[in-house]
Formats: structure tokens, sequence, C-alpha cells
């Protein structure tokens, strides 16, 4: 047996529709009876929190004796400290591993599907059938990983966000937002309703749906779509960055030139905020993590300089 790779073993989950209802209704029953009055089962939300409730029960009693563990819910990741000897095991769905991994230093992510049948888990190579033998080879023998780029958005004064997936830039109410927009030695003012920026993680995510919306926009005018390769879909570990500008409005002052396109840290992305109030950069769908995007501020997106490490079967590890 080799010696064990890591010392704790950090169980990161996120609160069940049961849980926000409780918390919201104050009890199961007054919970029960508003879903009831409004129509809805409130039977499938009790078995999905008891199947997410049995393999969690179960991930825990996997870790061997002798391993450290702790239990930590998906709002305290960003202020959690992890350790260089942590293994982050995550149990939940695919945005529960990327609202942790951007946290990350390195720390590889065991990530294990609750529910295959409720959740596609693309980012969830682990269930309740193998996660014990999982965390066992992982905990013991050689790492089967492979590594996914990050984006980082920088302001002028340093702040900075890292994103899994992707980056909003725009207006926090997702009305129209005003900003100079800049790669390479192109630029212009635009009013849009914001840019989303993807890594190769996150163009399966939000970025398929602007494709399909593009797509369905040029059918209904007569046009022809020639879809991009592989689907527009990039490797995870792919050092390029897609952008995208939604609805661009030309006007007098506004420019739509500069809408869709590739780039890479030679010639960042580069917007320069010209909204008084309410501009903000946000990563991964999380509204609440944010950067504020006011008039002045310069954001600079890029890949970020670490990678995230999630565990996979031997078989798709990238060696």
């Amino acid at each position: 047996m080799n010696a064990p790779q890591y010392e704790n073993v950090i169980i990161v989950t996120r609160k069940t529709e049961l849980d926000d209802l409780v918390a919201r209704f104050n009890t199961k029953a007054q919970a029960r009876f508003y879903l009831q009055q409004a129509g809805q089962s409130f039977e499938r939300i009790e078995i999905a929190h008891a199947k997410h409730e049995q393999v969690l029960a179960r991930v825990r009693h996997a870790v061997p004796t002798g391993f450290k563990s702790q239990l930590i819910d998906r709002d305290l990741v960003p202020r959690f400290t992890f350790g260089k000897a942590d293994l982050v095991v995550t149990v939940g769905q695919d945005g529960l591993v990327s609202n942790t991994a951007k946290y990350l230093s390195g720390q590889p992510i065991l990530a294990v599907n609750p529910d295959p049948e409720r959740f596609d888990g693309v980012l969830l190579p682990f269930n309740a059938s193998n996660v014990e033998q999982q965390l066992y080879t992982t905990l013991y023998g050689p790492l089967h990983a492979r590594q996914v780029t990050l984006a980082m958005a920088e302001l002028s004064d340093g702040q900075s966000l890292m994103a899994f997936n992707d980056f909003f830039i725009g207006a926090s109410s997702h009305v129209s937002a005003r900003y100079r927009i800049q790669i390479g030695d192109r630029s212009e003012t635009q009013s849009s309703s914001g840019i989303i920026v993807s890594t190769g993680a996150g163009s399966t995510g939000w970025l398929q749906s602007v494709y399909a919306g593009a797509a369905g926009v040029v059918e209904a005018l007569g046009g022809q779509v020639i879809p991009p390769a592989n689907g527009g879909r990039l490797n995870w570990d792919s050092e390029h960055l897609v952008y995208s500008v939604r609805e661009p409005f030309p006007s007098i002052a506004t420019q739509t030139s500069i809408v869709h396109g590739v780039f890479t840290d030679r010639t960042p992305l580069k917007v320069t905020s010209q909204m008084a109030s309410n501009g903000v950069v946000f990563s991964d769908g999380v509204e609440a993590d944010y950067l504020e995007f006011n008039s002045g501020a310069e954001v600079t997106l890029s890949t970020a300089p670490k990678k995230a490490v999630l565990i996979v079967p031997p078989d798709e590890a990238v060696h």
C-alpha cells in the first residue's frame, strides 16, 4: 500500500430544494401545504432530498479511518481556507464543482453525482456505486485527473475574480450596459445587455444558449447557419477564451462590429465601464459573487495562472 497522498477530506455540498423550502416556510409541513395548494408535487422534492442525504452519508462513511473529514456548505467555500493536503469531494450538481474549483489552489476535486436520473453530470464522473472505491484509490494511489483552464477578470485597481465556466460583464439588472470594448488594436463603444466570456469547460453551458439563439435568428431571417467546429465546444484545458456580446445595439454613438470571437492572453479582452452605477462582473452564474464595474473601471479578461484539477476515471485521464 502506498503512503497516503492527502491528510484531509473536505466534503462540499449545498442545500437541497427541501432545505430551502423549510428555511422559507419554517417547517416541512408548511412547505408541503404551500406546494400542494399551488398544485405542485411535494413527493418529488422529498425523494430528491432523501437521495441526496443517502449519497452524502455514503461519502462520509467512505472516508477511511485515519483521515480527517469535514463537511461544509457551498456558501462557506469563498471564506474557507483549503490546505495543501486536502482532497475535496463535492456532492451536488455541476454548478457546485465550478463554484468550488475557482477557490482552490491545485487541490483536486472528486465530484459525485447524487442523482444521475436528474442531473446530466458533465463534470460528475462518480456516483454512489463507485465513490468508495474511487476515494480509496485517490487517497492511496496515483492521481488520475484532468486540468481545467480557469478565466480571470482583473480590474485596474487590482481586484480580481476567477471563473470556471464563464463571466458576465454588464449591468446587474441585465438592462442596457454602456462600455468600451477592446481586443488587440480594435476597439469601439457599445450598448448591449452584456458580454459573456466562456472557458473551454463553459463552452458547453451558457455559450451554447447564445449559439442556439443566434442560429434561430439567422434562420428566421432566411439565412444559412454554419455551425462552429465541434458545435463550438472547446477542450477543458484550452487556452482560448470565447467572448460574445448579447443584443448589441447600433446607434450614432455605439457600434456593433466586435460581437463575437476567440482570444488568448496574447491579445486579452479589455472592457472599460461607462455605467454610473449597477455595473458588475460576476462569474459562473452567481450574481452575489461579483466585482463592481462602474464608470472608469477597466477589466482585463484572460486565462488564470492556476488550473482546476478534476479527478476522472483512469481511462479518461490526460497524462
